[in-house]
């Protein structure tokens, strides 16, 4: 009994072994992430790569400065500001100049990241922080986009949700979903975005949830939009391969730190951002709205976690005395 007794350690729940770390996490979204990556630095060309490894230098100086003066202990080997890097390059046009990459990736690592805590604390997700920034500063930079290496569509330097909106030209499906169109670097094919975005789910490193109950969404209210005016609103695969909606709604949207935690709640905040983005798009100013609505819905994740919070076990119940 005594062995016994003094081999026994007590602590606080949660009492759960895993070999999941922030770490090996953060290093399978970036795997995940390289065939988008390498699919846009082959189609943009070399100015494309620099504005990855610039990001990504930025972001990785920039957490070591602000957590050495706030004198904290931590480790930039986590990869959360690598991550970080490689998303805020990829919703960047492709010729973004590379000052204002370096000037992004410093907002969303100390206004959207270390100014809440750092890893674990942040509202907003950091790169989107950083894209928004970048939109107010640079309007001109953000909206100016070039034809892709293999065009497959004759839209040429229009990004296909401005060419729908402003100029009533659709993008062909085929090009949507390969690749080959213009836009922001993470735009370029859907199909390597849903490629990545397989493991994440099956690892359950992200919330099957969110994305899914956004596309629904996002799918059903463009098919209202549709079917009300065919000639003015594209149909809901349109609305699926176009745009940022893949990489917001799979690698965004479901950021662990900044998504609800309850199962009812990952379905109100993807529907919540589903139906933002349809709005935009078709009856705001803006073409694109998939930042904004994450953004907006990040804002609500602490009220949404509130009041789809489970009941204790034990209580709630008719015979509660």
């Amino acid at each position: 009994m005594g062995k016994e007794q003094s081999a026994m350690v007590l602590s606080i729940s949660p009492h759960i072994k895993s070999k999941e770390s922030v770490r090996r996490i953060m290093l399978s979204v970036i795997i995940t992430l390289l065939p988008a990556v390498g699919y846009s630095i082959y189609q943009f060309g070399l100015h494309a790569l620099f504005m990855y490894c610039i990001s990504v230098a930025t972001c990785l100086v920039s957490e070591w400065v602000v957590v050495r003066l706030r004198k904290r202990p931590f480790s930039l080997r986590d990869g959360s500001a690598i991550v970080t890097g490689i998303l805020l390059a990829m919703v960047l046009p492709p010729k973004f100049p590379l000052y204002g990459v370096v000037l992004g990736a410093v907002v969303a690592i100390v206004i959207g990241k270390q100014i809440f805590g750092g890893v674990g604390y942040n509202i907003f997700n950091p790169a989107l922080i950083g894209r928004a920034f970048l939109a107010a500063t640079y309007p001109v930079f953000i909206s100016s986009y070039v034809q892709p290496r293999m065009a497959l569509d004759a839209v040429s330097q229009a990004t296909p949700l401005a060419a729908m909106k402003f100029e009533g030209v659709m993008t062909s499906y085929r090009a949507l979903f390969l690749g080959g169109t213009g836009g922001s670097l993470g735009e370029t094919s859907a199909l390597f975005l849903l490629v990545g975005a397989v493991y994440l789910l099956v690892k359950k490193y992200i919330k099957w949830r969110i994305p899914l109950s956004i596309f629904l969404t996002v799918a059903v209210l463009g098919e209202i939009f549709h079917l009300i005016n065919p000639a003015k609103y594209p149909d809901p695969l349109f609305h699926l391969f176009a745009g940022g909606l893949m990489i917001g709604a799979l690698y965004m949207a479901t950021d662990m730190v900044t998504s609800p935690i309850t199962k009812r709640g990952s379905v109100i905040f993807g529907c919540g951002i589903g139906v933002l983005v349809v709005f935009i798009r078709l009856l705001g100013g803006l073409p694109e709205g998939v930042m904004y609505a994450i953004l907006f819905m990040n804002a609500f994740v602490p009220l949404i976690n509130r009041a789809t919070k489970p009941k204790i076990f034990g209580t709630g119940g008719r015979d509660e005395r």
